[in-house]
């Protein structure tokens, strides 16, 4: 299982939304390049990135911090946000990107997902966002009227190396992870699910991994963390010490 930190671009500095709102941003760092540092000197193992105005205006617009974390820090990173054309994808792997992560394509262009997963294996996740049952589209600033299992299983057999589930009613906001909601999509579908949206402490990462132990296929492959990180709710050595001894698990794996 691994723990993700998250940093959300937006306007070059690294944000923290509530519910994906752009208009309630907390700015936790001017420079996105030394919080990857940071992180990596924590000791995790991927980073999570988002170009948050690229996920509204549909084409990267925070490229440069991204360009900077991608050349100062030598975690893995996978980032969404604005992905929706090949060109763009192919440039993102070709800059070093590990996983880049398709949303709004996912339904609305749902081809273009397929031939993104056949180009760059293993290299392809969904970043499903869930607004009252249904994926939400455009920086979340719509809902479509498919659920997020429809399109899971679209893309079951595509090659797809995860899915980031995300509960946006939670997201920023601390209330916890949507626990329930996470096992069973990861029960429900063959790729593996990362839990997003909520994560407030390390009960809530205690409760994903026991959760998941006790899940038929124990499909989930980690959380993604934000605010509470930044808050000093969650103290990353003690997260990843909990991880590690998960059993049969070794943080970062």
């Amino acid at each position: 299982m691994i723990l993700y930190p998250a940093i959300d671009l937006k306007d070059g500095a690294c944000v923290r939304l509530i519910k994906g709102d752009m208009d309630q941003a907390t700015v936790f760092n001017d420079d996105p390049a030394a919080q990857a540092q940071e992180f990596e000197r924590q000791g995790f193992s991927w980073l999570h990135l988002v170009d948050l105005n690229g996920a509204f205006e549909g084409e990267p617009v925070n490229a440069a911090p991204v360009e900077a974390i991608l050349k100062s820090c030598s975690l893995p990173v996978q980032l969404g946000g604005g992905i929706r054309t090949m060109a763009v994808a192919s440039h993102w792997i070709e800059k070093g990107v590990a996983r880049i992560i398709l949303g709004t394509a996912a339904v609305n262009d749902p081809d273009f997902v397929d031939e993104a997963a056949r180009a760059f294996p293993g290299k392809v996740a969904l970043g499903l966002d869930a607004k009252d049952g249904k994926v939400a589209v455009e920086g979340w600033a719509e809902a479509s009227q498919l659920s997020v299992l429809d399109v899971a299983r679209r893309f079951e057999d595509k090659g797809i190396a995860a899915i980031i589930y995300t509960d946006i009613a939670r997201d920023g906001i601390l209330t916890g992870l949507n626990i329930e909601a996470t096992v069973a999509l990861a029960e429900a579908v063959d790729i593996p699910v990362i839990a997003s949206g909520g994560l407030a402490s390390i009960e809530d990462i205690k409760a994903l991994i026991s959760a998941d132990l006790a899940s038929k296929r124990k499909g989930i492959n980690g959380a993604i963390s934000g605010r509470a990180l930044y808050d000093g709710r969650i103290d990353p050595a003690a997260a990843l010490a909990l991880i590690k001894a998960k059993p049969g698990g070794v943080a970062g794996a």
